[in-house]
């Protein structure tokens, strides 16, 4: 466990490294590589969207007597890996066919006051829930839905519904959302070198259009993607079993970043900062290079043994055997103990 905690722990750190490294390119292009990056990041307005209904905010942090920097209070983000399968870019990448976006996977990612711990909640996408009424891009509201799929938001009406939907699951307020493209995280994958990983079982999922014999493997980022995917061709085929896999895929990736030496290697960095920019999707928050870094500045004190990672409790769903809910009171107190 402690060696799981380690690694994520580089993850936290390795996102500071990747901000922070872009800004010590030098010479005559900095400027525009700097505004470029920023740029391929793309912003949604989502407190506007959601006005005031909504959980309350936290109060602010008050600072110790003796502090001599800003205070810095608990945050919650809600992490999406949205999954598009449509056109011929994500054909090519092992996409189904059906049309539209959907949110594969979804994590709560609590941040303690001072960042000295974190907590990293996985949702199930299969999740039955009250999807709430919705503000549409087109003006108007979705309508509310009961014993909904939690994925179900994102496709209805994109990262407001996302993050209301999780609010009215969670009773949290979400303080910002961050949004990682499928596609996207191919290009990242592939920019790094690829990503080495040991499966303990044969995976043959066709629709995925993955095939591994059990053992080691080295994924470029087609493979990766299909590997994130993967949920038919490996355990007892459920969304449960590929949050196993897509974590173990983070795993692998943090250790390729940890390995790579990007701080000596410009060029390197910058295709790898390109490629991680362009698939972002965050509030208004942290739509920018200097927002992003100032979080990820304040994580380096954060150590790895107090990063924990949990899935919500959940139990298969009286309706229907293939669908699970959250399993109360257990959630119920889980979310209590990030407010």
């Amino acid at each position: 466990m402690k060696r799981i905690q380690r690694r994520r722990g580089r993850l936290v750190k390795t996102a500071g490294v990747v901000a922070g490294c872009v800004l010590v390119l030098t010479g005559g292009g900095a400027a525009w590589a700097y505004w470029h990056l920023d740029h391929n990041i793309r912003g949604v307005d989502i407190d506007s969207a959601l006005g005031d209904d909504r959980p309350p905010k936290r109060a602010p942090a008050t600072p110790e007597p003796s502090a001599t920097a800003p205070p810095v209070g608990a945050l919650n983000i809600l992490v999406l890996g949205s999954d598009s399968r449509s056109g011929r870019k994500n054909s090519a990448l092992g996409g189904g066919h059906s049309e539209g976006a959907r949110s594969d996977t979804a994590m709560v990612v609590h941040l303690a006051a001072g960042r000295s711990s974190a907590t990293v909640v996985s949702i199930p996408r299969d999740t039955l829930v009250e999807r709430p009424a919705c503000p549409a891009s087109s003006g108007g509201t979705t309508q509310a839905a009961y014993g909904a799929m939690f994925n179900s938001a994102y496709s209805v009406g994109g990262p407001v519904c996302a993050v209301k939907t999780v609010e009215k699951l969670t009773g949290v307020r979400m303080d910002h959302y961050l949004e990682i493209d499928f596609s996207g995280f191919a290009s990242v994958v592939d920019a790094l070198g690829g990503v080495d990983v040991t499966t303990t079982e044969d995976i043959d999922d066709d629709l995925s259009h993955l095939q591994l014999d059990a053992g080691y493997h080295h994924l470029d980022g087609k493979q990766a993607l299909a590997f994130a995917r993967t949920r038919h061709g490996v355990g007892d085929g459920s969304d449960l079993g590929r949050i196993k896999l897509q974590q173990q895929l983070v795993k692998a990736l943090v250790e390729k970043v940890s390995e790579s030496d990007l701080l000596t290697n410009p060029a390197r960095l910058y295709k790898v900062a390109d490629a991680l920019t362009g698939s972002l999707t965050t509030d208004t928050g942290l739509d920018s290079l200097g927002e992003l870094q100032a979080l990820a500045g304040s994580l380096k004190g954060l150590s790895a043994d107090e990063v924990k990672t949990v899935m919500m409790p959940v139990l298969p769903a009286p309706s229907d055997p293939n669908r699970v809910v959250a399993n109360e009171p257990e959630a119920g107190k889980l979310w209590a103990s990030l407010r």
